[in-house]
């Protein structure tokens, strides 16, 4: 079986999941069972399948976790989670759950235990952090699973055994392309049913990669990439497809504030096999407490942070001092955060680094503070790039959003403008980039040269006479559309049709006046 083939069975597979077990929860909370025990299970068989591997390379060719007892088990425990970061006993393995949970009355409390016991299992160890609350958001003891034990344990053994039943292939068989793509599938399904606070969980796959894509024009590999606003991750780990995951040498760091979505990403870090000393993600307010202070700079920053989200901007006196704002003279405005995230990121930047930012299209014109921010920004030469992009593309956003691209080393003193406003198909109800699009896009980026009514090169100084505007249509020429009428001919049918109206008069007045005689 091809592997789109067996992508749309595993998609298939995961719809029918989410119809027949909808309705007892609402959709998007219920992502955090369905998404919670297809983690269970992948950490689960992902544990199994690393202490086979090296038992069966020590000769012991019989030899599977899952049948041992647990007593045998912990004498590997702590080596096992210096290499993994966390420690399943066999008993506590998704498969042995699974098998006895019909029978289980305390199912919800064994499991309950279970998930405890994983974190637990970190405590002390350098994976502590990366486990911790991983397993907050699934609530086996919720009254939306069921009014009654024996309730909400008929719907976690249908939940149970609907993830097990998921064809996720052989970990020796690329399972974590399996795993991560469920994710992936999963979150799409779900944010596309959440309207705008879908979009906050999630950022369409092709638009990440696009986002990607630039910030690593002419590379092979970056130390470390950043984005902080990761939602559940599905920017940063587009790196992973694009790259490589070995080709991010450093890993991978977000900051996220909102805890659910936060422990979404570490999920997906995991589902990714990104392995825990190979990320970095922190829960916080980025803007007023950011996180990694000491992990900057970054070679690669991407991100879509919230739109005209507030902030304290200059209600807190110590912001206009902040190292990563004070070089603008201006804070953002308390109502709109976004160029706050863009002088967080710029900061934050490696010098020789690439930075792109989806962004409000008020940033790109408003006046005030923004424009004074513009103005930092284009004398100082850090904009390369402003993509128009359709409208549509976004959860929960129906308006054409830009994409912002930052660099500290330009070749020039000019910013590209492309207009890619018209590069979409539709998709559903939502709009949708193709590979044709991000690639026309793409390439547009790296020629860096004029492209009639696509891109145009614009020197720094026809931005600052042009008040420092950034938005796209002001430098882009839009090709007319509209029919080209030939006058000569339009006035020669018009002459016509006259001609031919006078004669019509004629002959009916003729006809009348014959039938008046007639009558007479």
């Amino acid at each position: 079986m091809s592997k789109e083939k067996e992508r749309e069975e595993l998609h298939r597979a995961i719809w029918q999941i989410a119809n027949d077990l909808r309705g007892s929860v609402d959709g998007w909370d219920f992502k955090s069972y369905v998404l919670g025990f297809l983690f269970y299970r992948f950490i689960s068989e992902n544990l199994t399948a690393y202490l086979n591997k090296e038992e069966h390379r020590a000769g012991n060719e019989d030899f599977n976790y899952a049948d041992i007892s647990d007593a045998e088990a912990e004498y590997g425990r702590v080596d096992t989670v210096k290499e993994k970061g966390f420690y399943i006993l066999p008993s506590d393995l998704f498969v042995n759950v699974c098998k006895g949970a019909r029978s289980n009355p305390n199912l919800n409390e064994t499991l309950s235990n279970v998930f405890k016991n994983i974190e637990n299992s970190a405590k002390g160890f350098d994976s502590e952090e990366s486990l911790k609350g991983l397993f907050d958001d699934i609530d086996v003891n919720s009254n939306k699973l069921g009014g009654t034990v024996i309730k909400r344990n008929e719907l976690i053994v249908k939940i149970l055994e609907a993830i097990s039943s998921l064809t996720l292939g052989d970990f020796k068989k690329n399972t974590i392309d399996a795993f991560g793509d469920a994710y992936e599938f999963l979150m799409s399904m779900y944010a596309s049913n959440a309207g705008k606070s879908g979009g906050e969980y999630f950022t369409p796959q092709e638009v990440s990669e696009l986002l990607a894509e630039i910030t690593v024009v002419g590379k092979k590999s970056v130390n470390k990439v950043y984005d902080p606003a990761c939602g559940s991750g599905s920017l940063l780990l587009k790196f992973a497809k694009v790259l490589g995951k070995d080709k991010v040498r450093q890993g991978f760091y977000g900051q996220e504030i909102n805890i659910t979505t936060y422990n979404l990403c570490r999920i997906n870090m995991f589902l990714h096999d990104i392995n825990f000393e190979k990320f970095n993600i922190a829960h916080g307010n980025t803007l007023t407490d950011p996180k990694h202070w000491d992990d900057e700079p970054f070679d690669a920053i991407v991100s879509n942070p919230p739109y005209s989200t507030k902030w304290d901007g200059d209600n807190n006196p110590l912001l206009i001092n902040d190292p990563r704002f004070s070089p603008a003279g201006v804070l953002a405005p308390k109502n709109n955060a976004d160029l706050a995230f863009t002088m967080h990121m710029l900061s934050w930047l490696s010098t020789s680094g690439t930075a792109a930012i989806v962004e409000f299209p008020g940033v790109l014109y408003r006046g005030g503070a923004e424009q004074k921010i513009r103005k930092y920004l284009i004398d100082n030469n850090y904009i390369d790039t402003v993509i128009q992009l359709p409208p549509n593309l976004f959860f929960g956003v129906g308006i054409a959003t830009c994409i912002i691209v930052l660099k500290k080393s330009k070749q020039d003193n000019k910013t590209l403008f492309i207009n890619a406003s018209n590069e979409f198909v539709k998709s559903g109800n939502k709009n949708k980039l193709t590979e044709a699009n991000q690639q026309r896009i793409l390439n547009a980026f790296k020629e860096r040269k004029d492209d009639l009514y696509f891109a145009t090169l614009v020197n720094n100084t026809d931005v600052a006479a042009n008040d420092y505007n950034l938005s796209v249509t002001s430098y882009v020429e839009q090709e007319d559309t509209r029919e080209i009428i030939d006058i000569t001919a339009l006035n020669a049918e018009i002459a016509e049709i006259v001609e031919r109206q006078n004669q019509l008069r004629a002959e009916i007045d003729a006809i009348v006046a014959e039938l008046e005689g007639d009558a007479v």
